[in-house]
């Protein structure tokens, strides 16, 4: 480095303060994100808004009780919880290490190699991009019954779809900090009204009374099991995401390990006490039926059984802002993967520069959005509303994207178990670290167990015949996201080594060059 310039580690910030030949000059500052942006609350909420905790009480839940048959969920929420608090023990360590806005892919390339990072790279996108998108069908068609009730009129599904892909893009583009405060007041609110209702349903239960049998370990068999454990696993989804914010977060060594453990612990404690809530206002031998006959519309009618009509209206728009905060959140970690993927050569070079006034990775930003633009019209243009079901492409949309991203998700976490135990075992890891890699292995093996069965029951997710081609299409988005990647990877490793040894070193890989360029490279 040139002398009187700062130098920070590995796991530090990457900018430097060197009048000349830093990377903070303005083709350094265009591949940096913004860092000291975010302190613990402001992350924990734009995480946490990911899972959409009122559309999994309201959409998710009614499904694993419906249509899967496993009326022990709340039990489900609580083991999963211990599954990914194992992942989690790892995967924090491993933040403490590498910071960089592609956690997944970053992770997986310091343990497994550059080529496996390629990729789980274009595996995240998919994935993350498919729940995104995914979540505009239903988002569009859910303000068009609003408008349809409340107002009268009569709105096609995907233009609230569209107008909200223009206000995520817009949001996108601006910075950080201001996601975090419009996430924030969207998930307090929401969230309290959920515990509202959790405290009325266990104040006046349905006609079985006060039961705690949601809990027992008999209540979790059944065909539809392993297509829970899917659905339940994506309403964790969040918070993983927290090492995509490390550069952008102050002291990123103690605040993304610990929003990732808050936010773990406050996902199984609220998941599992609402969906037993749930089976205590329904009555657990009913609830079951009662899901499968009313969907969505179950946690509504027993809101408005005990708490008013006033009170079930407002929820209903809070479970609009609800999915819109999940856009945002999902829209940002997108964002945030292709940036890093541009500044390491993986995507166009573009992706990986930053607006010079937000802060915020802008291509990163209109890439999304123009994905789920494209996406959406799509749907729309093959909306068979005349002839058939009006909801029909809506919840293709929803249930299709929803569940390849999951499975894609799924899939990178436990990849990601295993690079963080490659990745300390190379670094030669002590006594002091075996509980850890421990918990990463056996984290690891669960999550693979758990794609294994997502994989086989795929025809009931997307809600399609055994054997047929959709449900084995689907699934194959992940597999050619992979393999795509991978070959990508190998071609790198043998066209373009330089850049092919940059996957997964983020900032640091530019300031090695800085340092070798002044011929005083830091061994």
């Amino acid at each position: 480095m040139s002398t009187g310039s700062s130098h920070s580690s590995e796991a530090g910030t990457t900018r430097t303060t060197a009048g000349t030949g830093g990377i903070n000059t303005y083709k350094g500052e265009e591949r940096a994100l913004r860092a000291n942006r975010l302190g613990t609350p402001g992350l924990l909420l734009s995480v946490v808004a990911a899972s959409a905790p009122l559309m999994v009480v309201a959409g998710v839940m009614p499904t694993v009780f419906g249509v899967m048959g496993v009326v022990g969920q709340p039990l489900l929420y609580l083991i999963l919880g211990v599954v990914l608090m194992l992942f989690g023990l790892g995967y924090a360590e491993m933040s403490r290490h590498v910071h960089n806005a592609g956690a997944f892919y970053a992770y997986i390339a310091r343990g497994l190699g550059p080529t496996a990072g390629a990729g789980a790279s274009l595996v995240a996108l998919v994935a993350y991009s498919a729940m995104q998108v995914g979540i505009y069908g239903i988002l569009g068609f859910e303000v068009s019954v609003i408008f349809a009730t409340y107002l009268g009129i009569e709105v096609a599904w995907w233009v609230p779809a569209l107008v909200s892909a223009a206000v995520v893009g817009v949001l996108g583009w601006l910075k950080i900090d201001l996601n975090a405060k419009v996430l924030g007041v969207l998930l307090v609110i929401e969230c309290a009204l959920v515990v509202i209702f959790d405290v009325a349903a266990v104040s006046k239960p349905g006609p079985e009374g006060l039961s705690l049998s949601a809990f027992n370990p008999e209540t979790l068999t059944g065909a539809g099991l392993g297509t829970a454990l899917c659905f339940c696993v994506a309403a964790f989804v969040g918070f993983e995401q927290a090492p995509v914010y490390a550069e952008e977060t102050s002291r990123p060594q103690i605040v993304v390990s610990r929003v990732m453990f808050l936010a773990v612990g406050y996902a199984a404690l609220f998941l599992a006490v609402s969906s037993w809530a749930l089976t205590v206002a329904a009555g657990p031998g009913s609830i079951a039926g009662s899901s499968l006959t009313e969907g969505p519309g179950l946690l509504f009618g027993l809101t408005e059984e005990r708490l008013g009509s006033t009170f079930t209206d407002v929820l209903h728009i809070l479970f609009v802002t609800g999915m819109f905060a999940a856009l945002l959140s999902f829209h940002n970690v997108v964002a945030r993967y292709a940036f890093a993927m541009g500044r390491e050569g993986l995507l166009p070079a573009r992706f990986g520069r930053v607006n010079r006034a937000s802060g915020a990775p802008g291509s990163g930003s209109l890439l999304q959005s123009a994905i789920s633009v494209a996406i959406v019209l799509v749907f729309a243009l093959t909306d068979d509303r005349p002839s058939g079901d009006p909801t029909a492409p809506v919840l293709r949309l929803f249930t299709w994207m929803g569940n390849v991203g999951a499975l894609g998700v799924i899939l990178l976490m436990a990849a990601a178990s295993f690079a963080v135990i490659a990745f300390f075992v190379k670094r030669g890891a002590g006594r002091a670290q075996a509980p850890r890699l421990v918990a990463s292995g056996l984290a690891g093996l669960a999550l693979l167990t758990i794609a294994v069965f997502t994989v086989r029951d795929f025809d009931v997710l997307v809600g399609s015949g055994p054997g047929s081609v959709l449900s084995r299409l689907l699934p194959g988005v992940i597999l050619l996201a992979l393999v795509g990647g991978l070959v990508y990877g190998a071609v790198l490793r043998s066209a373009r080594p330089e850049v092919h040894a940059r996957i997964g070193l983020g900032n640091e890989a530019f300031r090695l060059e800085e340092a070798a360029g002044s011929g005083t490279a830091r061994r």
